[in-house]
């Protein structure tokens, strides 16, 4: 199989692995899978609605369905400890939640537009 094939089969196993996974975490805790998947009310039911052969269907695009939530550079700073001799205790600690704060901000703003 050549490396463009693997590759195309790996991003079809991503899609199905995330959109599976966004199923589970939509029927399980729909509040907390909003917040986790960073997907609308809308987004939400149609995802829980998917069929096993709209599932499999979707999955087959050579498009990666699932992408990084944010594309700021301070987010990945904080979350890797770039540039910290100690990424342990308070300090650390400090840096990984104030990204979950920045994050959940992304969050509501991709909600409400």
């Amino acid at each position: 199989m050549q490396l463009d094939d693997r590759l195309m089969a790996e991003v079809r196993d991503a899609n199905l692995s995330y959109l599976i996974l966004a199923q589970r975490l939509i029927r399980a805790d729909r509040v907390q899978a909003l917040y986790r998947l960073g997907v609308s009310e809308e987004v939400a039911d149609i995802l829980e609605g998917l069929s096993p052969s709209q599932l499999m269907k979707i999955a087959a695009s050579n498009m990666l369905m699932c992408r990084f939530r944010f594309d700021d550079e301070m987010v990945w700073s904080l979350l890797t400890d770039h540039g910290r001799a100690q990424g342990e205790g308070a300090e650390g600690n400090a840096a990984r939640l104030h990204a979950s704060i920045l994050m959940a901000g992304n969050v509501s703003e991709a909600i409400d537009s």
